[in-house]
């Protein structure tokens, strides 16, 4: 029955850190609506989430876009269905690939700063500094900086989705050679409203993972640069995973009939 210890134990870690993170969402949560607050520290993790994610979100989606293209008119081809690329294109872009892959972009971008900044904190104890001086750790360093990404990321997605299908009508009308306007007439006559707000929806939940993963894997930061650099690694592999997870059941919640 040895065998059995190794596992016991990996089973019992597993929910020592499922409970620690459910008390640590709690507290961030719970304190976010007391004062103090700080809407200045808010507004630079709004500018930084956001404002300096644009650039890689935009590269992104616009490539995305035109390589999805691309992809669909070479397999539609196939079966003479080239005049389903513009609907391909816009339902993949704003259900799927826009609010994933920026939740995977901001996730590496995002979440490893705020656990490599949050840990270099924890390691030179300036966070017991700020409790020290009554300032509460969770309203100052965390909820600004979830209260960012789940504001941040459906603006970030909403861009993606227009980066992304432009990048798809530039690669369909001046490479493959679609007329411009039955081409925009396609994208939008199958668009519904529950394509975007799914997609937007996504987005706030991932910018929720993001975040708070970074905070999470940060603020119980090991000792040294070891303990930052494995808490910045921890904080892109479970916010991805979870980005992976989330997306599913919302898709789920959202499509499934």
């Amino acid at each position: 029955m040895n065998f059995l210890a190794p596992i016991g134990r990996v089973f019992l870690a597993f929910l020592a850190s499922i409970g620690r993170l459910a008390i640590f969402t709690g507290n961030a949560l719970v304190n976010s609506w007391r004062p103090p607050f700080y809407p200045r520290i808010i507004l630079r993790q709004m500018i930084e989430v956001g404002y300096y994610s644009l650039p890689v979100i935009g590269l992104t989606a616009i490539f995305t876009g035109a390589v999805l293209a691309l992809q669909s008119y070479s397999g539609f081809s196939r079966f003479s269905a080239e005049s389903s690329i513009a609907i391909v294109v816009v339902l993949s872009i704003t259900r799927e690939l826009g609010p994933v892959l920026a939740g995977l972009m901001v996730a590496g971008r995002i979440g490893a700063a705020f656990a490599a900044e949050i840990g270099t904190m924890r390691v030179t104890e300036q966070i017991d500094a700020l409790t020290t001086l009554s300032t509460n750790p969770f309203k100052y360093l965390v909820f600004p900086r979830i209260l960012a990404g789940v504001v941040m990321l459906p603006i970030l997605v909403l861009i993606a989705d227009i980066i992304g299908v432009m990048g798809g009508y530039l690669v369909s009308v001046y490479k493959l050679g679609f007329a411009p306007g039955p081409y925009l007439q396609s994208t939008f006559e199958y668009l519904e409203f529950r394509d975007v707000v799914s997609g937007l929806t996504k987005a706030s939940v991932f910018g929720f993972i993001i975040t708070l993963m970074g905070c999470y894997h940060g603020y119980y930061s090991g000792r040294g640069a070891q303990g930052v650099g494995a808490a910045t690694t921890n904080a892109v592999v479970s916010s991805s995973v979870l980005i992976l997870l989330f997306n599913y059941i919302i898709t789920e919640l959202f499509f499934a009939s």
